[in-house]
């Protein structure tokens, strides 16, 4: 399928920070280190990125740093959502500038769109940009589901190629590859969810616990893709305990507190969000030991 920004595993990256500023040393490694264990694709300023709290000026160095130490071994997706369909084009005009490979556009949040007002939206941003956009959508979030119906009708424009679909909601994700075929890249949302994304025709995933463990959560995708069901329910259900206890707080606060504890990055996270609470670190910690990650 020729729309697929990439198959397998897109890590949605962290962004490391000291003290009060981005800490692009770590950026770095985590980068290197992503591409050693395997990961197909790299997504920065998504979610588990913070962007929210990521400065105008701090963006394009965190999205020029990724694109340089990737070296174009795999794309690299920026997060250029808003609320504000014109801050949404901004953003994504620069991350085209900067070199990006793809792009992930949130549904506008809070404002609580109809259907028609994200249709208008996905469509205004496609049309000022030449790259692939990953339509995400992640309600729990947002407070707003794209519906299937919606994806299958955006799909139409060349640049709406793919979408992220983190509902949980596996029936969604039914209806979805009966309303879109092959017409749509879908990657899971969902860390838990890969194995029966994937058997619905997900390419893959983007995923928070591939910060932590990447080389598993690619090889749980390959295997998939290479027809090896088998193996990639072993990988899935191994993974669960993890899986669950990095959402036990809101990402990313445990996949940074994991991260922390493997040495990668400090702990720093910016208001409104706050570390990990001690009871929770421990049990987290306590998993990582068993699966031999500290």
């Amino acid at each position: 399928m020729q729309n697929a920004l990439f198959y397998g595993v897109g890590t949605a990256l962290v962004t490391p920070f000291k003290g009060n500023r981005v800490d692009y040393d770590a950026l770095e490694a985590l980068i290197d280190w992503q591409l050693e264990e395997g990961a197909d694709a790299l997504v920065v300023l998504g979610t588990t990125g913070e962007p929210s709290t990521v400065t105008d000026a701090e963006r394009p160095a965190v999205i020029e740093c990724a694109v340089a130490r990737a070296g174009r071994k795999v794309p690299v997706i920026v997060g250029t959502g808003s609320n504000d369909t014109r801050t949404a084009i901004r953003l994504s005009v620069e991350a085209q500038t900067l070199g990006a490979d793809g792009l992930l556009v949130v549904t506008p949040y809070y404002n609580k769109a109809s259907q028609a007002g994200l249709a208008a939206h996905f469509t205004a941003i496609a049309d000022r940009v030449e790259l692939p956009v990953i339509m995400y959508n992640v309600p729990g979030r947002t407070g707003v589901n794209l519906m299937p119906e919606t994806v299958a009708a955006l799909a139409r424009h060349p640049n709406l190629c793919a979408v992220k679909e983190a509902s949980g909601d596996l029936r969604q994700m039914v209806d979805l590859a009966a309303a879109c075929g092959e017409g749509v890249a879908v990657y899971c949302g969902n860390d838990d969810q890969v194995v029966p994304a994937m058997a619905l025709g997900a390419r893959g995933v983007i995923s928070v616990a591939a910060n932590v463990v990447p080389r598993q959560m690619h090889d749980m995708a390959t295997a998939w893709l290479q027809g090896d069901a088998r193996k990639a329910l072993e990988l899935q259900l191994g993974l669960l305990p993890l899986i669950r206890l990095l959402f036990c707080e809101v990402s990313p606060i445990p996949v940074k507190a994991a991260l922390r504890r493997m040495g990668l990055i400090e702990e720093v996270l910016r208001l409104p969000l706050t570390p990990l609470s001690a009871d929770k670190a421990e049990l987290l910690a306590r998993e990582m030991k068993r699966l031999g990650l500290i």
